[in-house]
């Protein structure tokens, strides 16, 4: 086969196929299963009878965060700063990194007033000068501003058009809900892990009671999942850097699971990039920059659980990594003819690992 470029991850999707709200309960979700040689169309809750007792279901337990903030240059101009990393909170000066949104970016030094009270100085950028995020430091703990007084950062494709000031915290409220994991722990997210949104308390519940064991890994997802790849030889695109950890707790539990012969089951592709990148660095908790493309070698996960993703995004050549280019593709031509939802707030599919 030939070597892929960029256009060979593209692909035509209906604007009314991507999901704008999540489905009514977290587990109404549609599932392709594309484990065996065709497509069947199932509904989330089928999973259950998809594992094997013997199997490891691996979560990714970040916490989004309220990274959104609002508030204005001493110019009156307004900002927004989407919050990628907080730097330094236990004590002052509280730092952090963040995307910044302004008609025109403030010198370093400049003293940003935001809403909710609170003050931003910027620094300059981080972690060197010619990178996109910015340094600031906060007058408060960054994590007490962003719960009081953040907003969810919903991804770019989501739109939300808010008749009145009411109806804005009540959409703002419930997608503070749903685009969050049931099991969320760790703080440090700007995307959800999109895959986990469908488990609720009683599918969890359902899924112990089959004896299949669950554990947990932590990536804390960027806001560079959501940028496109723009080199046509997808070999020179550089990756974003996440922060992931993987417990000893994880590790023995696939031991445990391979001595038993069962699959080590990754819901979402974070899930997948935190096993693989500890499994190539042996670095349990790290930064990384791990790119999957077709030719990979997997070494640690054996199915995938995962939603549908943007065309010509790294995750889209992931999962053409993981199940097969021409598999992927035929895979999301059958969910396009049979309207799946896609991206975030849409349908599930799972897959095999060639």
């Amino acid at each position: 086969m030939t070597a892929l470029t960029l256009d060979d991850f593209d692909f035509d999707l209906p604007p009314e196929l991507i999901a704008q709200q999540p489905a009514a309960q977290r587990t109404g979700a549609r599932l392709l299963d594309g484990t065996g040689a065709k497509p069947v169309d199932r509904m989330f809750p089928e999973l259950c009878g998809l594992l094997r007792p013997e199997d490891l279901l691996i979560f990714n337990d970040t916490q989004v965060i309220k990274a959104r903030l609002f508030g204005h240059k001493p110019s009156g101009g307004q900002v927004e700063l989407l919050v990628e990393r907080v730097l330094h909170q236990d004590a002052m000066p509280y730092t952090v990194a963040a995307h910044l949104r302004a008609s025109k970016k403030p010198a370093p030094g400049t003293v940003l007033q935001m809403h909710g009270g609170f003050e931003a100085t910027m620094l300059g950028r981080w972690p060197q000068a010619d990178s996109p995020l910015y340094h600031l430091q906060f007058s408060d703990d960054p994590y007490a501003v962003m719960e009081q007084h953040g907003h969810v950062p919903l991804p770019p494709y989501i739109a939300r058009d808010y008749a009145s000031e009411a109806a804005m915290q009540q959409q703002g409220q419930e997608d503070a809900r749903r685009y969050q994991t049931v099991f969320a722990k760790h703080p440090g997210a700007v995307a959800a892990p999109t895959a986990a949104l469908h488990f609720d308390e009683a599918l969890l519940a359902q899924l112990r009671e089959q004896g299949i064991a669950t554990a947990s890994v932590t990536l804390h997802v960027g806001a560079g999942t959501f940028q496109p790849v723009r080199t046509d030889n997808i070999a020179d695109h550089v990756m974003h850097a996440e922060h992931y950890q993987v417990p000893d707790e994880t590790i023995d539990a696939i031991a445990a699971c391979r001595e038993r012969g069962g699959r080590v089951v990754a819901v979402g592709t974070t899930s997948v990039r935190a096993l693989e990148s500890w499994a190539a660095s042996g670095q349990t908790r790290a930064e990384t920059r791990i790119f999957i493309t077709p030719g990979f070698r997997f070494q640690v996960v054996d199915v995938l659980l995962t939603n549908f993703h943007l065309p010509k995004s790294t995750l889209l050549m992931l999962v053409s990594a993981f199940a097969g280019y021409e598999k992927i593709m035929a895979l999301y031509q059958h969910a396009i003819a049979q309207r799946y939802r896609f991206f975030s707030y849409g349908d599930a599919m799972l897959l095999q690992r060639v």
